[in-house]
């Protein structure tokens, strides 16, 4: 028997010495490795990059224009991402409302629950029941042998808020973009691996 401490997982798409970096039985991807490449077999965490497939990309392109600003155009990023947690299992991880789970015909998460998606299973967590500062609301993919283990469906509202100010006057909630926005909190990190570690039980 396989214990799940004992698996290894392949945390693809991660920042460069960010906080997958230094655990036991945990092989990050960063962008100098190019996740894309992956061709192993070990269970994995994937969470390719968001900014091209979010609301503000369909602006940022009508503003800025260039093929580098096309929503959707991140190299093959997502897809090599879904097609590494199809066919080793694990779950990958994008923004609520990303644009990239119609464009890959992924069902659209219902709050506080797993739902099926085709050979896997979609959700909806806050990552803020994870200790994040912002409410940062994030749909998340699983593949494995079995349905995944129920998270934290609270929803508590962050003290805090991701991208422009906010214009509701007294309302008002501190801003935090670039790394302290998009970093994982160690409790979401952790449900994460144990989700991929899972997958192959």
């Amino acid at each position: 028997m396989i214990l799940p401490e004992c698996i290894k997982i392949s945390a693809l798409f991660v920042e460069s010495g960010g906080c997958y970096y230094g655990i036991k039985l945990i092989d990050p991807w960063d962008i100098d490795r190019d996740a894309r490449n992956y061709c192993g077999d070990d269970p994995v965490i994937a969470h390719p990059p968001c900014q091209l497939w979010g609301k503000m990309a369909n602006v940022n392109f009508a503003r800025w224009g260039g093929g580098h600003n096309k929503p959707g155009n991140d190299n093959g990023c997502f897809e090599s991402a879904l097609k590494s947690v199809r066919r080793c299992g694990g779950v990958l991880e994008h923004p609520a409302q990303t644009y990239a789970w119609a464009n890959y015909g992924l069902t659209k998460p219902i709050k506080g629950q797993w739902t099926e998606s085709g050979i896997g299973w979609v959700c909806e967590v806050w990552q803020s029941a994870y200790g994040h500062r912002a409410n940062k609301a994030t749909w998340l993919y699983y593949v494995g042998n079995s349905k995944p283990c129920d998270l934290n469906w609270e929803r508590p509202r962050g003290t805090h808020q991701i991208g422009g100010a906010d214009k509701r006057g007294a309302a008002n909630k501190p801003t935090i973009s670039g790394s302290a926005a998009s970093a994982t909190p160690k409790q979401f990190m952790d449900a994460l691996i144990k989700l991929a570690r899972n997958s192959v039980l």
